[in-house]
């Protein structure tokens, strides 16, 4: 049902036949006879070994689904399935690691469901999510005259 393509020693890419649904995942894999070749002559080189740069982007692990529309007068089961994912109204927003169960249970409702990958760090708890929407206080506390009477 997966196929694995391999882009780099450290990146593959998986394709679900089923679905046209794309993941990218770190190879576990012990690495070919080619890189440990090129590992080899790397380390009898005077040369330092490459070094990865800031400004590469981190890989995304987790889906954000959002859920876009309602799924009032919709069978139960599209309903036991946002139920499943933990979306319980709309605009809510969840976040799940890439699984193949999460995948099947987003393709049941794509017409419901908003799906973005992101990166492990920019996965956020719903307190996280609540203090982000929280407008600033518009104002600021300077002095108080009940707290210099007591004085």
């Amino acid at each position: 049902m997966w196929s694995t393509t391999t882009l780099s020693a450290s990146t593959s890419l998986r394709t679900c036949a089923c679905s046209r649904l794309l993941v990218r995942t770190l190879a576990t894999a012990a690495p070919s006879s080619s890189s440990a070749e090129s590992t080899a002559h790397a380390s009898t080189s005077t040369s330092t070994p490459p070094t990865p740069s800031a400004s590469a982007p981190e890989p995304p692990t987790h889906f954000r689904i959002t859920q876009r529309r309602s799924a009032i007068a919709l069978p139960a089961r599209y309903k036991a399935t946002l139920v499943a994912l933990g979306l319980h109204r709309r605009l809510q927003t969840v976040y799940h690691p890439y699984s193949a169960d999460i995948a099947g249970k987003i393709l049941r409702v794509k017409e419901l469901v908003q799906v973005e990958n992101v990166p492990a760090s920019a996965v956020r708890t719903k307190t996280e999510q609540r203090r982000e929407r929280r407008p600033p206080r518009g104002y600021a506390v300077v002095g108080s005259r009940m707290r210099d009477a007591d004085l």
